[in-house]
């Protein structure tokens, strides 16, 4: 069979980053296409009507990610992000027939349920397909397919300038929709058993894995640290075209490549290295993969201050840069480090509350942000969130101590 080949492992990672590639893409677009879509959709010229779209897409995804971790936790992981890719798609092509403020709210808030099934299903896939050696670099991997997703969105304002923003949205849904058919020849589910643990009973009640979480103390830690990084992380994602276009006086067919392909390429060299540090450092000590991450967030703090006050080309390429290895370094080690403290059954269940309070982070930012940009104080107000970023490092630090590599 072509799930016990030994190269199948790396084949999975494979096949599920073209579907992380498109789950950020297909909602990305959007952010780079309001000067092209508020011409027909006048309500887009506010800056907090825009941001409303946006949280709207973030709240709903965020209530969604614990439910569909449990889900995950139960169900068949490759049916589950087959139909979360069919689905978002599916709603991208539809957003090219919209014609009012009021239509675009509805399909983002549907993108949002759809998306949010497929971050816990794959990342919990992949942790049971890879072992403590390789885990960080197959997690690490598969996030540089979210990075080239976003940077690909950063065209969605090219696109629209030389087409229409109609044609961008129709075009990548058509193609999200075949590739679900890829998926349903390719993918194949895989479980691992921890008959020894003592909360096996747990898998008999629909809740008791976040009620086994919630009494871990550990899992709290990582909630916070979680979370606090993903104020200026879904800031990055959502206003940094806008940021580095009023910054820097430039037109927003311009801004958004700019700003998404210097972030995503940041990032693919924070998680590649930070995946092979970490699993090459966790050999040898189990805090390895918290240390990894920590110089990850640790590299942030100085960017987001610089990408706040910085108003030339250098300084916030600069800060850009550092901003999207930090962050990839990060990213890379999430669901490893959950691994250490979370059982297997319970890690996409964990992992969908780590992004439940992510994303509620986002959305609270990114509303906020809309509100000072019509303020006139987007750069400001993005550079203060460095403080709190710091602090949540030092917590991480003092207060995570993993006992041994998770399975």
């Amino acid at each position: 069979m072509l799930s016990e080949r030994k190269y199948y492992k790396w084949l999975i990672v494979a096949v599920l980053w073209g579907v992380a590639l498109l789950n950020y893409l297909d909602r990305q677009m959007l952010s780079t296409m309001k000067p092209a879509i508020q011409i027909d959709i006048p309500e887009l010229h506010s800056a907090e009507n825009f941001g409303i779209l946006m949280a709207i897409f973030l709240w709903i995804y965020g209530l969604m990610s614990p439910i569909s971790g449990v889900i995950a936790d139960k169900m068949n992981r490759k049916w589950l992000i087959v139909v979360s890719l069919f689905v978002w798609s599916l709603v991208t092509y539809l957003m090219g027939f919209t014609t009012s403020f009021y239509e675009l709210k509805w399909l983002r808030g549907i993108m949002g349920v759809s998306e949010a099934v497929y971050i816990p299903a794959a990342l919990s896939l992949i942790a049971d397909y890879h072992s403590a050696k390789t885990r960080s670099l197959a997690v690490g991997i598969h996030m540089t397919g979210l990075y080239l997703g976003q940077a690909l969105g950063g065209f969605g304002a090219t696109i629209a300038k030389q087409y229409s923003w109609h044609y961008a949205f129709h075009y990548f849904g058509i193609i999200g929709i075949a590739y679900a058919l890829v998926l349903i020849v390719f993918l194949r589910e895989k479980r691992i058993t921890q008959s020894s643990d003592k909360s096996a009973n747990d898998n008999q009640n629909t809740f008791g894995g976040i009620l086994s979480l919630f009494r871990n103390q550990s899992f709290w830690v990582i909630l916070l640290y979680f979370a606090i990084p993903s104020l200026p992380g879904w800031a990055t994602k959502n206003w940094l075209p806008t940021l580095f276009s009023q910054s820097l006086h430039i037109d927003m067919s311009v801004a958004g490549p700019v700003a998404t392909i210097t972030i995503a390429a940041s990032s693919f060299i924070g998680v590649i290295s930070g995946g092979l540090i970490s699993d090459k450092w966790a050999q040898k000590n189990n805090k390895a993969r918290i240390y990894t991450s920590a110089i990850g967030v640790f590299l942030t703090v100085p960017a987001i201050i610089l990408l706040g006050f910085g108003n030339t080309t250098f300084e916030l390429v600069l800060a850009a840069v550092l901003f999207g290895v930090g962050f990839g370094m990060f990213d890379a080690n999430n669901m490893p480090i959950l691994c250490q403290f979370v059982p297997a059954k319970h890690r996409a269940t964990a992992y969908g509350l780590m992004n439940m309070t992510g994303v509620f982070s986002g959305a609270i930012i990114t509303n906020l942000l809309g509100k000072s940009t019509d303020a006139g104080h987007l750069g400001r107000d993005f550079g203060f969130m460095a403080g709190i970023v710091f602090l949540v490092l030092i917590i991480q630090l003092r207060f995570l101590k993993p006992k041994i590599e998770g399975v």
